[in-house]
């Protein structure tokens, strides 16, 4: 089972991936965290998300190499919730990685969620809805989010979109009425 959690900033996007991968029966629980903080501000919002996991949860950052990560980390009885997709399409186009080479990371990431046999719960940021950016840096990392939200969102089993803290089954669960 892979469910995709996607909205807009502060949507409670997290909170809710949380629970439901709270909900799930794993005997290991990681927490995959892709966010590289910069900066004060950004060190707070990573150490007050760390604190919103108990202790059965194990952390692993992986700021790149997300595909082989997955594929390290799938074995039965566990559980991967990775937080989130948009971090780590920042830090590619950081590490200046040509488009070529995010397209494939995206592609592999795609056959490698295919190919998990464990849940998989995966938070992304919907950046589409907005205006259309002045730049063409912006502009592209919009595009490649898209991408990325699309190929993820249809090898997933559930959709959910979160407004206002509210959740949207947008895929629901097969057979499901909800």
């Amino acid at each position: 089972m892979h469910v995709l959690v996607i909205g807009g900033c502060r949507s409670g996007k997290s909170a809710h991936a949380l629970d439901l991968a709270n909900g799930f029966q794993a005997d290991r629980k990681l927490f995959v965290a892709t966010c590289q903080p910069y900066d004060e501000e950004m060190r707070a919002r990573v150490a007050r998300h760390q604190r919103e996991r108990d202790a059965t949860w194990e952390t692993l950052e992986v700021p790149l190499d997300l595909s082989r990560a997955l594929e390290h980390h799938n074995a039965a009885g566990s559980l991967v919730l990775v937080d989130c997709l948009t971090f780590w399409l920042t830090n590619m186009a950081m590490a200046n990685l040509p488009e070529t080479a995010i397209e494939r990371r995206i592609a592999s990431l795609d056959q490698t969620l295919t190919a998990m046999r464990v849940p998989v719960i995966l938070v992304t940021n919907e950046v589409g809805q907005g205006i259309v950016p002045e730049n063409r840096l912006a502009r592209q990392f919009r595009d490649w989010a898209g991408l990325l939200n699309r190929k993820v969102a249809q090898s997933a089993d559930q959709v959910i979109w979160m407004v206002a803290g509210i959740p949207v089954a947008v895929k629901p669960v097969a057979g499901s009425s909800r």
